[in-house]
Order: C-alpha cells, then structure tokens, then sequence
C-alpha cells in the first residue's frame, strides 16, 4: 500500500500532544462494509452501507475499489454516466486510473493521488485504468468518496483538481509511530491541499504495529474512520476493528486509534482513511447518480440527462497525463 510516504517519518512536523482537557471522541457504531461490484465489474465494498445519513453528513456514499491484483487482461473501469449535485474525490493508493469527461477534461491518476471532481450542473464522465495496464495487469486499489454539495452550490459548473500525492501535507505522531496524510482540511494547523465547498478534513494514515494516535478533530465535524487495512482499535474504549469496516463516533475535540502489535502478513500496518466535515442539514434526494434536495429536482436531473444537456460522449478520447509529472 504505497501511495505516498517518506522514508523517514521522523524528518517530518509533529501531531502535538494533547492535554487532560481533550475531550475524546467515543465510538457509536462499527459496521461491515458488504462487497459487491461497480461499473465493468470491479470489486468494491460499500463503506457506508447501513449507516444513517445523519451521522454520514455532508458525505454520501464511499466504496473501497479492490485491493485486488489483476491477471492481464482483467483490469476494469466503469462505462460513460452522468453525475449532478455532488463531488467524486478518488484517491488512488496503487494503480493507474485515467479520467475523461464530456466537456473535454481528462487525467490521470496513480499512487497517492487524488482527483477531486464537482459534478454541479451535470457531466458525463468515464473511468477506467489505461491500456498498457489492461494488458499487463497489476494491483489496483483506491477509495471514491461522494462529497454533499449544499443546495446553493448545486448547480454551479463543474470543475476539477488533479491533486499529486506530493502535495499533501505530511504528518508523524511525536513517537514517530505513524504517518498522516492531510488530503483536504486542516490537522493540527497543517492543511491539505484539496479546496472544498462544505468545511470537511479527509486524511489517510498508516500506522505502525502497536503504536498509538491521539489525532485533533474539529469538534464541530462529525468523525468516521474506515479501514483500508490492517487490524487495531479505535476510541479509548479500544473497539477492534479490521479491513472493511467503518467506525462512527460521537462528539469531541480528538480521536484515539491503535495498531494492533500483531498484524496479517499482506497487511503490514494498520491503514484508515478518516473522514469529517460540518453537516450541511439540508434534505437530500437522492437516485443513482443524482444527488437533489427534492423529487421534483431528480426527475429534472433525468430529463435533462436525456435531452443531452449533461453533455455528450466524444468521439474521440482525449490525451492524458501521464500521472507522474505537474498538475494540469
């Protein structure tokens, strides 16, 4: 699991230490995320299946995509579809995925990076990995997370940021025992680089066996830890939790989680993405690819999908980045 990481954590600023005051947040619930298939056919759990939308606001829907290591010829994407009223952020921890949409945008992404794509009024999009690696295979794993847009952002145009690995803020525990990676938001006066219409902190952190985080939370964000991998505990009752399942916690200033000392050989550390944001508190409608405030809002999100006003599918495919180089 590489995505993006230094060889020496210790060279890098530390979480501070949090006093007798903090007040840790405990933890409400820990679901199973169910497995099941996306687009072409490629393997994902459902992060937030049987969660309420109360404790998920402002966020919608996230899928862990794999971890699975393709044979060649068996590396799948997804089929053109449309989106409108909500933001996609993927992040790619390995493996190569290529982007393109109808209004001529296109990308790519590999290791630690992220794309972060406001849907707004409506586009068409596809996603799928790119050709050399339908032909070779290799590992591909990732998460796509479903960002809430408030009603008075939902039909604004939509727009993208192509966000490299490298631009992430870089973070140790004062042991030195794990590594946070600020993708959007603020930890501890570090901040990410993703830009967000609804105040929100995502973070993606490995932890070492048997080592121990107190990580600050904005007390007015609500808090859940997902599993990417690994075994360990969170909040200082100490649950366990383990790969596919998502930790939902109650009010407070901090989060508790540990690696356990022992871990699974193909998992060597203890692996979460961590999510919060300010609830926006609006209703929400939603149906497949639409993400409304009422009914009447979907069924214009379908009508106009089916007019074409979402846009078209090119003729032609678009060049992409290579992954590796500057931001587009």
């Amino acid at each position: 699991m590489p995505a993006i990481t230094v060889d020496n954590v210790l060279v890098l600023p530390r979480l501070p230490k949090l006093d007798e005051s903090t007040t840790f947040r405990k933890v409400r619930t820990v679901t199973t995320a169910p497995s099941g298939f996306e687009g072409e056919g490629f393997p994902v759990r459902r992060a937030f299946a049987g969660v309420s939308t109360a404790d998920l606001d402002p966020f919608i829907h996230l899928d862990q995509m794999g971890e699975v290591d393709y044979a060649p010829g068996e590396p799948k994407g997804t089929p053109w579809h449309p989106h409108r009223g909500f933001e996609t952020v993927t992040y790619i921890i390995d493996g190569i995925f290529d982007h393109q949409d109808s209004q001529g945008g296109g990308g790519t992404i590999t290791d630690g990076d992220t794309q972060w794509m406001t849907a707004g009024s409506g586009l068409l999009h596809i996603e799928a990995p790119p050709e050399h690696l339908v032909v070779s295979g290799g590992l591909f794993h990732g998460t796509q997370l479903w960002v809430n847009l408030p009603r008075s952002a939902k039909m604004n145009p939509p727009r993208y940021q192509d966000i490299r690995g490298g631009e992430s803020a870089l973070l140790t525990t004062p042991d030195g025992g794990a590594l946070v990676r600020v993708i959007a938001g603020e930890i501890a006066g570090h901040r990410g680089p993703g830009s967000t219409f609804t105040p929100i902190t995502i973070t993606h952190v490995t932890v070492q066996p048997g080592a121990e985080v107190d990580l600050p939370w904005q007390p007015e964000f609500n808090a859940l830890v997902y599993v990417l991998g690994g075994r360990g505990t969170v909040g200082v009752e100490r649950r366990p939790v383990r790969t596919g399942q998502l930790a939902v916690h109650g009010p407070g200033d901090a989060l508790r989680f540990a690696a356990d000392a022992a871990q699974d050989g193909n998992t060597p550390a203890l692996d979460l993405y961590i999510m919060g944001g300010q609830p926006i508190r609006e209703p929400v409608a939603q149906y497949g690819p639409f993400v409304m405030n009422t009914r009447d809002e979907l069924l214009q999100a379908f009508e106009d999908f089916k007019a074409g006003r979402l846009g078209v599918i090119p003729t032609e495919r678009v060049p992409h980045t290579d992954g590796q180089g500057p931001r587009p």
